[in-house]
């Protein structure tokens, strides 16, 4: 049976770790009856978390696809990792998602990577609702985290329901679209919704809430403030249509409340969801560059009869193939079909699809324009690449990850495994574009690089696990980068003789810092500033080549340069001797040459980290912070709690956590997320690279 896209939503839900994201999953598969059991994480039986490290440790490390109906709409859910190393799995979701779920404990309010899951669904330009859960607990206050996310995120709140009551004594929920309160009964797990009148201690509150959420929309809509100008309260379907309105552009953010532990307000999530939250059909077209002709593009629209174009967002390694999880933006997709990948050029099968349930994979002969599915066959697609028809080869924009700050040394335990272990290595790298393998230059070790220590723990008993592969892991180790602090310059003259031919090139270029330094990016940029005619275009683009990548390994110790812009400034060729070999060769060593002329500084990973603690343990975990080289930002008072948010050196941080929990008695908690790269002290530096 066809699905009308207009009744789809891809929506992701995401928060900080233990917000409740998963459990709030739970409960929406089990009330849209697409489970018949409500797993539980503290149990490790919930259906998204099915692998045995989540289970065991009690968090989501990957992504998992599940669909459900509710109200004759499809609901295809990802639920997402909260913890930060596992960023990758939120960033490839959000790429390909219409709306999503922004979970937040009432208690804790927005945290570290509440904020960052924010900026990326920003970057996305994904509309999202809020759903503040863990009403029930005590200590929770609904106005902070309102206020929290209007402030620290920079979002419009729109609050549409409030509680009636907080911690023990939350009761339910006031509805303030319909000006009625919602009860749950927990006697039947919250399966049915009791509709009551509210109580008359609320009415007022209530009341000045509503005109409240009636303005913001009135103000968005001509004739809707017109109406509200004139005296008129605007019905129940005007202020349901100006929420969407606002919600699909970005331009707010409805808010809702309640307890997925405790079975209450996630019948009107869903509501919500459907009420709110984009179709793919209101999704704008996307600008796509095509393959031929060069620098022409066309718009690819959610329309099953146009030619097929989708992304490849998601890679399982498996045996004996590999599960590619991609979104459909236009056409259909049938199995059994040959498609072309417009990145490598190649043509890639689609031997079969499937609509994905967590772990389970129910068969489908097509997939329409708008659907997210999984297939197998591809053999060179890697997460990022386009799937289209041959008809008409389209790009689709990329997925940006972050880069990598942690790393370990990796072995195998016997010489006749290293073809083994570097096998594993390659189809853990298929699957995750944030692990990276690398040699180390001095030691020719391995190197095994990711987002932190729980992620690089998290890969290792992976291989050990489910991939058979016993090696031997050094200590955790920074990974560092150079850059540039001042202008330099550089001439090089490449002349070689290499077998019969003689090969010549000159190149001369300027390195200086970017304008603009950026927290995330390892790339600089190579400009072409030369005079017309000075170079054939194929050694200028040798040369820029080389230049590029010499950058892979700067010259203090061979980490990665950053915050770098170069330019050619001249060169010269010769008419028999020159080549793209020569002029590569001269790019690279005028880069190495012009970087030691530009005060070349080594810079070491700064991690933010926010940590809550009672008033009891604030002094010494304070004293350890400094200790640590931290810069303290600020410190909040929130409830009971101090919050102290610092930037502090990666290299400093290693086993704080457990260092954390000693200063505290278990008491405390802190979360790190990747801030920015600093210089390491001059001191520091000649200590690393001599």
């Amino acid at each position: 049976m066809e699905i009308d896209p207009a009744s789809v939503r891809n929506i992701g839900i995401a928060a900080h770790i233990d917000a409740g994201k998963t459990t709030t999953t739970e409960r929406v598969l089990f009330y849209t009856r697409a489970s018949h059991k409500m797993g539980e994480v503290d149990e490790g039986t919930t259906i998204t978390d099915f692998d045995e490290q989540e289970q065991r440790r009690g968090i989501t490390i990957y992504s998992a696809a599940v669909s459900c109906i509710w109200k004759r709409h499809t609901i295809n859910l990802i639920d997402t990792p909260g913890h930060v190393d596992f960023t990758a799995e939120v960033e490839r979701s959000l790429r390909v998602l219409d709306g999503m779920i922004a979970v937040f404990s009432a208690r804790e309010g927005v945290e570290p990577q509440s904020e960052t899951v924010w900026r990326q669904a920003n970057k996305y330009r994904v509309p999202r609702i809020c759903f503040i859960n863990k009403m029930d607990r005590l200590g929770v206050d609904f106005s902070r985290v309102v206020k929290q996310i209007r402030e620290r995120l920079k979002g419009n709140p729109l609050v549409i329901q409030l509680p009636i009551g907080e911690g023990d004594e939350f009761e339910g929920i006031a509805d303030l679209v319909r000006m009625r309160m919602l009860r749950f009964p927990a006697d039947r797990r919250g399966a049915s919704v009791e509709v009551v009148d509210l109580p008359e201690s609320e009415r007022e509150r209530c009341a000045e809430a509503r005109a409240q959420l009636v303005e913001a929309v009135a103000g968005s809509n001509d004739a809707l403030m017109e109406s509200y100008l004139d005296g008129e309260d605007l019905s129940e379907k005007e202020l349901l249509g100006g929420l969407r309105a606002l919600t699909v552009s970005g331009a707010a953010h409805p808010v809702l409340c309640g307890s997925a532990l405790k079975y209450v307000g996630v019948q009107p999530l869903l509501d919500a969801v459907c009420d709110f939250l984009p179709s793919p059909l209101d999704v704008p077209s996307v600008e796509a560059p095509l393959v031929t002709p060069k620098g022409a593009t066309c718009h690819v629209r959610a329309d099953a009869s146009e030619p097929l174009a989708a992304l490849v967002f998601k890679i399982v390694a498996e045996k004996p193939l590999d599960l590619y999880y991609l979104r459909i933006y236009s056409g259909t997709l049938k199995a059994s079909s040959r498609l072309i990948n417009s990145a490598t050029h190649k043509k890639e099968n689609i031997s079969r699809v499937f609509r994905m349930f967590a772990k389970r994979r129910d068969q489908l002969d097509r997939a329409v324009a708008g659907d997210i599915v999984a297939v197998v066959g591809p053999k060179d697609a890697l997460t990022g690449h386009t799937l289209c028809e041959p008809r008409r080869q389209v790009i689709l924009e990329e997925i940006d990850f972050p880069k990598t700050v942690i790393s370990v040394s990796i072995e195998p335990r016997s010489s006749k495994d290293r073809d083994k272990l570097v096998d594993a290595l390659g189809a853990l790298g298929r699957q995750d574009p944030t692990l990276q393998v690398t040699k180390d230059v001095e030691t020719g070790q391995m190197l095994l690089s990711g987002m932190g220590e729980l992620h690089l723990e998290v890969m290792v008993q992976r291989l050990k696990s489910d991939m058979g592969v016993d090696a031997l892991v050094g200590k955790p180790r920074v990974s560092y980068r150079e850059t540039v602090s001042q202008a330099g310059e550089a001439e090089v003259v490449w002349n070689r003789k290499l077998g019969d031919k003689e090969h010549f090139a000159q190149i001369s270029i300027r390195l200086e810092p970017a304008a603009q330094p950026s927290s995330s990016s390892e790339e600089g940029v190579v400009l072409d500033e030369l005079p017309p005619g000075t170079l054939n275009p194929e050694y200028i683009e040798s040369a820029m080549l080389g230049v590029a990548d010499a950058a892979v390994s700067g010259v203090l110790g061979g980490y990665p340069v950053i915050n770098w812009k170069a330019a050619l400034i001249g060169g010269s060729q010769h008419v028999e001797n020159s080549s793209t070999v020569a002029f590569e060769a001269a790019g690279r060593l005028a880069f190495e040459k012009a970087m030691r002329e530009a005060h070349p500084r080594l810079l070491q990973p700064i991690m933010h980290v926010e940590v809550v603690t009672s008033e009891e343990h604030f002094g010494s975990i304070m004293g350890d912070l400094n200790s640590r080289g931290a810069e303290v930002r600020r410190t909040l008072i929130e409830g009971a709690d101090r919050v102290i948010q610092a930037d502090v050196p990666l290299a400093e941080m290693f086993g704080y956590v457990t260092r954390l929990r000693s200063l505290s008695s278990g008491r405390a908690t802190a979360a790190m997320t990747p801030s920015h790269y600093a210089p390491v002290s001059d001191a520091r530096a000649r200590e690393m690279c001599g």
